[in-house]
């Protein structure tokens, strides 16, 4: 109960998360006796970010930056807004088919808010959508970035759980895709009512052509991260490297548009967003510790199969809790929290391991794009100064079937593991 209470009191009062699960764990250990307890604290702080995977994460986050820097965002929204710009509501489609692009860059749907939100989102404006649509559109598209590899949260899951993050990355292929075009759907079957408007200068296989030559660079950057790790010639951690290298070749080489004091910028800013990330790893460790030695997973689980041990009611019940939790707590801080005690239930319900975590990791993602505390919404309000109100009138019809893929993922399975399975990455 003293956990419980600090924990949620500190998050109300606005408390970075970081600190308050460090607070919580703390206080449970000093609750079970302190002394011995607290002298545990330093070895499970370091432990909780001692493994190698994780290196991974800033490695990606770099080269995303790298790559938004030198101005291939652009060269990507202009591949495709000439692929399907000539439809109605056509800037919306291309602000969807570039999230699925840009999520192969960086993997971080904040990013992709954040990008969009500060080029694509005036430009709709100026072209005629209203400012709450364009950001409703943004946010949709931002979420596919968790999940289209390559993926933080995929990152955490494996290590955490011991689950192939190769096999993760290409169970996340399907349903990101399945996002996208959801919510293409979504726009098509409401342009007209919406009275959305056409891009102006129409399409020609000239114009495709020459924006693929000067997205191709971008483009080059997903295909090789990804076919590296699925065919085991590389690890995730080694592929982000070179993603590095291949970003500063192209930002400093081929485009020559950086220099020191922008490298500067980009690594200060990958070691605070890194920084902030492994706070919420390693804090979130002893509160997880905690939480084992009382064995409160087994009570969480137990609580679950008492009310029914049907595999689709039990994945509805996770499915649930997650979009829950998501409405009030920073999605790292949630996978890390429980993914301990959701995994082994899964398992318990015969769930794959990779399809468990993919379940997980998109019912976490969705609630980015969900009040109250949905950190896509926040990051679009700051940078387009919209209303979070506003936006959220617009964006529950794409809440609505993102829900529906989630569903669908959820309770048919080779949604997610039919790639893995081809590529051997699965049971």
């Amino acid at each position: 109960m003293l956990v419980a209470s600090a924990f949620f009191l500190l998050l109300v009062i606005g408390m970075p998360v970081g600190i308050v699960l460090g607070v919580a764990g703390l206080l449970g250990l000093v609750d079970m006796g302190g002394g011995s307890f607290l002298a545990m604290v330093p070895d499970k702080f370091f432990s909780g970010l001692n493994l190698f995977p994780f290196l991974a994460m800033p490695f990606f986050i770099l080269a995303g930056e790298i790559m938004n820097r030198s101005g291939l965002t652009l060269n990507l929204v202009n591949f495709a807004q000439s692929l399907v710009g000539w439809l109605r509501g056509g800037m919306a489609h291309s602000n969807m088919l570039a999230s699925v692009m840009f999520a192969g860059l960086t993997g971080s749907a904040t990013a992709d808010a954040a990008a969009f939100g500060n080029t694509l989102v005036p430009a709709m404006k100026k072209a005629g959508y209203s400012g709450p649509y364009a950001c409703a559109v943004t946010a949709a598209g931002s979420i596919i970035g968790p999940i289209i590899p390559p993926s933080t949260l995929a990152i955490i899951y494996g290590s955490l759980m011991g689950v192939s993050i190769a096999g993760l990355f290409a169970a996340g292929i399907i349903p990101g895709l399945l996002l996208c075009l959801v919510c293409m759907c979504l726009i098509a079957a409401t342009a007209r009512r919406l009275n959305l408007p056409k891009d102006e200068q129409g399409t020609s296989l000239a114009r495709i052509l020459k924006e693929f030559r000067l997205s191709l660079l971008a483009l080059i950057l997903p295909v090789f991260i990804l076919g590296a790790i699925l065919t085991g010639i590389t690890t995730p951690t080694e592929a982000a490297a070179l993603a590095v290298f291949y970003a500063l070749f192209v930002g400093c080489v081929c485009y020559r548009n950086i220099g020191w004091r922008d490298l500067y910028e980009m690594l200060a800013r990958t070691a605070l967003i890194t920084g902030v990330i492994f706070l919420i790893i390693a804090s979130a460790s002893i509160l997880g510790w905690w939480m084992t030695f009382n064995q409160i997973p087994q009570l969480i689980a137990d609580a679950f199969l008492s009310v029914s041990q049907s595999p689709v009611v039990v994945v509805t019940m996770i499915v649930a809790l997650l979009l829950f939790i998501g409405l009030f707590m920073d999605i790292n801080a949630a996978l890390i929290i429980l993914a301990p005690v959701l995994a082994p239930l899964a398992a318990t319900i015969g769930l794959e391991p990779v399809h468990a975590g993919m379940i997980i990791i998109l019912s976490l993602t969705i609630s980015l794009m969900t009040p109250p505390v949905g950190a896509c919404l926040f990051v679009l309000a700051s940078v387009t100064g919209e209303r979070i109100e506003s936006i959220t009138r617009s964006l529950w019809p794409f809440i609505v079937v993102e829900l529906l893929v989630l569903l669908a993922t959820a309770y048919w399975e080779p949604i997610s593991l039919a790639i893995p399975r081809m590529l051997g990455l699965a049971g």
